[in-house]
């Protein structure tokens, strides 16, 4: 059997039993990419008219947080951005799974929206591309085996195009038709041309988007380059301590005031509240917009304002090698975020284009099969 025949039989199997799959993460893809874009749009309570004053400390936006929703869990408190709302950011999974943002005016503290991130388009849409709105643990092996398949359906689907001589590639590289060209024609060359010329963009996407669900292909990648640290997340702990140490402030705002004195080109701040006793309070910078690779993060005895390292990839950026890099950088590759708005259209086109090929290959082999 020669080597396009056994890419025939891959790409032909593959195909039929992943297309649904990869049809439904590359349109919602198609939908999540200009996210950001479209609710800066269309929900104003997002922005804030910057004022001639000093912004509030994150305690004062915890306690109306709290008050307004007493039964959730608060997890930080991030400042976007001068001309955005502060918001309070509700996460976690007690008493129940829960997502809510609180957007407060920074200058007075004044709640300016509540959103119930769990009932957005957006998160469906996201649920969608993670999950196929399946149970996680369900879905995400789903999702992320199928975009696996699918780096080698592409593999296979490029010894497939490759012409076997001049006269074959005059029909490869562009459309060609006529008034009196067929439409089986037509389609499979809307499967084969954008396939070819988006086959090596998609490949970085996919292979990026495997790392999201599948942990051993993460470590492997990670090892192979030389990463020594944790890929895990793991939040240090603060040494529990009865001693009142007297500060002037909350230690919240010691550690919000701390990043600004050290990080004043900082474009967005976060910081955690206090979880419990043993907690650190987790902090973290920006310098960069749009992309999340860049983010410093740091973490802080409660009880003594002391730096407490970590063995994860997600810590100081200044200690992040090449492999720490490269595995931070996945999301705004992934996402095209890392090439800035141009990246997002780019990516938004390679997702369109992933979406149409498991249409056009169905269309093929249903034309082949029907002798049509």
């Amino acid at each position: 059997m020669t080597l396009k025949k056994i890419a025939g039989k891959i790409h032909l199997w593959l195909g039929l039993s992943t297309g649904l799959v990869v049809f439904i993460v590359s349109i919602t893809g198609c939908l999540y990419a200009f996210e950001r874009e479209i609710q800066d749009a269309l929900q104003p309570y997002r922005f804030s008219e910057v004022q001639q004053k000093p912004v509030l400390p994150p305690s004062a936006f915890e306690a109306v947080a709290r008050k307004e929703l007493p039964e959730w869990h608060l997890h930080a408190i991030n400042y976007p951005a001068k001309d955005r709302s502060v918001e309070a950011i509700f996460y976690g999974f007690e008493p129940e799974e829960h997502y809510y943002v609180i957007y407060v005016n920074p200058y007075t503290a004044e709640i300016i929206h509540t959103q119930d991130m769990n009932k957005t388009f957006f998160r469906w849409v996201i649920n969608g591309h993670y999950y196929m709105w399946l149970p996680p643990n369900i879905g995400q092996p789903l999702t992320s085996y199928a975009t696996l398949l699918f780096v080698f359906m592409l593999i296979s689907g490029i010894v497939l195009w490759w012409p076997k001589n001049k006269a074959a590639a005059r029909q490869r590289f562009w459309f060609k038709w006529k008034p009196s060209t067929k439409w089986k024609r037509k389609n499979y060359d809307l499967h084969n041309i954008p396939g070819f010329y988006s086959s090596a963009l998609l490949l970085i996407i996919a292979i990026t988007g495997i790392f999201f669900g599948i942990q051993w292909f993460t470590k492997l990648v990670y090892t192979a380059t030389g990463g020594e640290k944790d890929l895990l997340f793991s939040e240090p702990i603060s040494k529990v301590s009865t001693q009142n140490l007297n500060f002037e402030k909350p230690v919240i705002d010691l550690v919000w005031e701390k990043m600004k004195n050290e990080h004043p080109d900082a474009l967005s701040l976060e910081v955690h509240t206090i979880e419990s006793d043993s907690a650190t309070i987790g902090a973290n910078v920006n310098t960069n917009e749009g992309v999340h690779w860049s983010a410093d993060y740091r973490y802080f005895d409660q009880y003594t304002l002391e730096e407490v390292p970590v063995k994860n990839i997600y810590g100081r950026l200044k200690d992040a090698d090449t492999a720490d890099l490269l595995i931070r950088m996945t999301y705004d590759i992934h996402t095209g975020g890392i090439l800035g708005f141009a990246g997002k259209v780019l990516a938004f086109g390679m997702s369109l284009i992933a979406a149409s090929l498991p249409v056009t290959g169905f269309m093929i082999w249903w034309g082949r099969n029907r002798g049509k």
